[in-house]
């Protein structure tokens, strides 16, 4: 598998078109664009797209593939820009670190605002768990990073950027898929996916959330990050509540319900080290409404 087949992947799946992502994304011909399609089917070994009268629609392995090569390509990207800033060290370097799963929402938007206003400096990115992405603020190994508001780092400032409402996440045949919410009480009984210890400010939500609830629910099992929540919930046929960004790498046998009532929150925030004097943080502080615009805007 070579990095051209995934970026032939994504721009088919954005256009929806071989015709369309051959001329006007990759400028090459729809035949080889094709073959390079049917190359990656047979690496991989399943089906990832199918013609329609409407054109391209992704399978179901197509569709869990999609989201895993986005973030290969914007990883490459970032390692593309770590290895020229070890060529070209004189230049500003800003680095940013983005809770995973995140980067997809907010990355492009950042980057484009800091290229905007500073297009000589390099930028590095780090894809990681929120405890560890604070960690980073505090030992000056990174700039500002989008995270939770972890507690027990002193001399970090945060600052909010989303509260993201908590979904149900489920099997798309699961007889509570039927409902058009779900309450806690619901959940009694199913096989529980909870986050585990690696996520503890969204642990903590939940956990206070189903206590409020008066619901007494005890985990099947626990997931370290969002991928490996919809799997176990495809696999173990269980429920799990995650965040709304978790929408973003539903499988086709995986569905979100809202819950009912008024959902728990859980907050997205940039934060940073206070002691910080980059000329870059600042600038690109002065440009965060912006950029929470930006992405608010993208998301309608």
């Amino acid at each position: 598998m070579e990095l051209r087949h995934l970026r032939y992947f994504v721009a088919v799946a954005e256009t929806e078109s071989l015709t369309l992502a051959a001329k006007s994304k990759l400028h090459t011909s729809q035949p080889s664009l094709s073959r390079q399609i049917r190359d990656l089917e047979a690496e991989i070994g399943a089906r990832l797209m199918t013609r329609t009268a409407r054109g391209i629609e992704l399978t179901a392995a197509g569709r869990a593939f999609l989201d895993h090569a986005r973030v290969v390509l914007l990883q490459v990207e970032a390692a593309s820009e770590a290895a020229r800033r070890v060529v070209h060290p004189a230049k500003p370097c800003f680095s940013m670190g983005f809770l995973t799963g995140h980067e997809l929402t907010w990355m492009p938007e950042a980057l484009r605002i800091l290229r905007d206003e500073l297009p000589n400096i390099d930028v590095m990115i780090s894809s990681q768990s929120s405890p560890l992405l604070a960690d980073g603020l505090s030992k000056g190994k990174i700039d500002a990073a989008f995270l939770r508001r972890e507690k027990g780092v002193p001399g970090l400032v945060f600052r909010l950027l989303v509260k993201e409402p908590l979904m149900v996440i489920l099997p798309s045949d699961h007889p509570l898929a039927a409902l058009k919410t779900i309450s806690p009480r619901d959940l009694v009984g199913e096989a529980f996916v909870a986050v585990s210890n690696t996520a503890p400010v969204l642990r903590k939500v939940i956990d206070n959330y189903l206590k409020r609830s008066g619901v007494n629910i005890t985990p099947a099992h626990e997931a370290d990050h969002v991928t490996m929540g919809m799997s176990l919930i495809v696999s173990a046929r269980g429920v799990g509540l995650l965040p709304a960004y978790a929408q973003n790498f539903l499988f086709s046998s995986v569905t979100s319900r809202p819950l009912k009532g008024t959902a728990p929150t859980v907050d997205l925030v940039l934060g940073y080290r206070k002691s910080n004097q980059s000329p870059i943080l600042k600038l690109f502080l002065s440009r965060l409404d912006e950029l929470m615009a930006r992405v608010s805007k993208k998301a309608q």
